[in-house]
């Protein structure tokens, strides 16, 4: 009886995966389609930018030709950030129904008594950094560095080192 049970639940578990597989396929082929615009300077310069984020058009107001190459530079920059964040935004959305559907099925914990849930050990995605390249915002958020493996040694004054000391 139990052995009937335990292929009845595995066929369940199947004929779910299937149908998530499908979803998912689904998903993708309107992933693919995706494009989101961001606007900087009272929506005088757009950019738009495809399912991956990769900008496919920027769009200039013809009025903003005696605006400095900096400030539009930075105009250009922050459309084109506003573009990400509503792509994640729309990508999100798209994803819901899988994350739900994920959530709704059994974890391997659940099917194998004494298994650890594995999920527990995914790492958080660390938000990546909108500083330009060079500016020291960027290093703000990066973990210093320790040495834990180290061997302490007594103070040396420069240019006092004896040979034994090696």
């Amino acid at each position: 009886m139990a052995n009937e049970s335990a292929k009845a639940e595995l066929a369940s578990m199947l004929d779910e995966f299937q149908q998530q597989m499908r979803v998912l396929g689904d998903m993708q082929q309107k992933r693919a389609q995706l494009m989101a615009t961001g606007y900087a300077l009272q929506r005088r310069v757009a950019v738009v930018v495809n399912a991956d984020g990769t900008v496919i058009e920027t769009r200039l107001d013809p009025d903003l030709e005696d605006l400095p190459l900096l400030e539009l530079a930075k105009a250009i920059t922050e459309a084109a950030q506003a573009a990400a964040t509503e792509l994640a935004r729309k990508s999100s959305e798209l994803l819901s129904p899988i994350q739900e559907r994920r959530g709704r099925m059994p974890k391997m914990s659940d099917l194998i008594e004494g298994m650890s849930d594995l999920t527990e050990r995914i790492p958080e995605p660390i938000p990546a950094s909108t500083a330009p390249p060079n500016s020291p915002d960027r290093h703000l958020n990066e973990p210093a560095m320790t040495f834990t493996d180290v061997e302490e040694l007594d103070d040396i004054t420069p240019g006092r080192i004896r040979a034994d000391d090696w």
